[in-house]
């Protein structure tokens, strides 16, 4: 799983790409930046992130409250899992902090799942299969 800011171009080797930010990144044209899916759902919400305010202190605060969100919201982030089955996967972001914001939040708590859904020897994904 890979991430790359919304203001760089797209390359062969992002496969699918997932934009997980709620608003729309500033002064990008929606034809001009190649997406697989727009996830505003996986987001965090609006209220935490205007409490966020990008602040790296409050960064590991913020990844709490953020996972706290995100389990409740299976069904937004479930097709990012689906996708990581069929290659790669790049969480497309706007924020200019490359170290603090939601997709590398995102990222580590999807590496979370898919480490626990390897180690339990088979998936928990719906329609998976597995």
């Amino acid at each position: 799983m890979r991430l790359k800011r919304a203001y760089e171009p797209a390359t062969p080797g992002d496969g699918r790409r997932f934009l997980v930010e709620r608003l729309w990144p500033r002064g990008v044209k929606k034809s001009s930046l190649p997406l697989y899916a727009w996830l505003k759902e996986v987001a965090p919400s609006d209220s935490l992130r205007r409490w966020f305010g990008h602040d790296p202190k409050k960064w590991d605060e913020f990844r709490r409250r953020y996972f706290r969100e995100l389990d409740t919201q299976s069904g937004a982030w479930e097709s990012i899992l689906k996708a990581t089955q069929n290659g790669a996967v790049t969480l497309i972001y706007s924020s200019h902090d490359t170290e603090h914001n939601n997709a590398v939040a995102l990222k580590e708590y999807l590496e979370a799942k898919l480490r626990n859904t390897t180690r339990r020897g088979s998936t928990s994904l719906r329609g998976s299969g597995g």
